[in-house]
This record gives C-alpha cells, structure tokens and sequence, in this order.
C-alpha cells in the first residue's frame, strides 16, 4: 500500500467513454493497483464518483479488498445528500469537504480520475 498516495474519483469511473465502460476501467485499475501492491492510501470520492462506493456499483468487490488491505475510503458527504445517496453507501466512511481537503494536502502524490 501506497500511504503517500491520494487517488481522486470525481466520476463515476474513469475517463469520458460510456458509462459501462468507465466502470469497467475503474474496476480494472483497483484490481490491478491491488495485484501490484500499489493501492493508494487514500481513495477519495467526490460529485458522481461517491456512486462508485453505493448500491450497484461494478466496483464494490475491489473497493472492499482495497479497504480491507489498509487503504481509506472517504466519501463526500455533501455529494451523497445531493444525489440522494446517503443510504446507499456500502463501503469506505462519510467525511465532509474537511476531510477531503486534509487528505489531499497531507498527500505527497495526487491522481485524480
């Protein structure tokens, strides 16, 4: 696990494709960073990518193997309650834009997807 590192989901996947496939790319990516030993310390969801960590999503299963090897979820709070999605949550915790911004400035490197 990469402590250092902040990876940024403000969409719901990854790219400008269609919505299945930025999913599917999303999906690939955690796999991947979990199968290289390199997943982020930190994934943080914001807009439309809080519904990657909801009822669903194609990338549940690879967001709860990153949380259960150490990596922290935090989801935007102010997202959820504007997309309705407050109850919807299945992995990671609910932050505020506090918690957000903290783990972005503390980050020594930020990808943002």
């Amino acid at each position: 696990m990469n402590n250092i590192t902040a990876v940024l989901f403000s969409r719901f996947g990854m790219g400008h494709g269609p919505a299945q496939l930025q999913q599917v790319l999303a999906d690939k990516f955690l796999k991947l960073s979990l199968e290289n030993g390199t997943i982020p310390g930190k994934i943080l969801f914001i807009t439309d990518g809080v519904r990657l960590a909801c009822s669903g999503s194609l990338v549940l299963g690879a967001l709860r193997d990153c949380e259960a090897e150490g990596a922290e979820l935090v989801l935007c709070s102010t997202c959820l309650e504007a997309l309705g999605l407050l109850d919807e949550v299945e992995v990671g915790i609910v932050g505020g834009m506090g918690d957000i911004i903290e783990a972005l400035t503390r980050a020594e490197k930020v990808i943002s997807l």
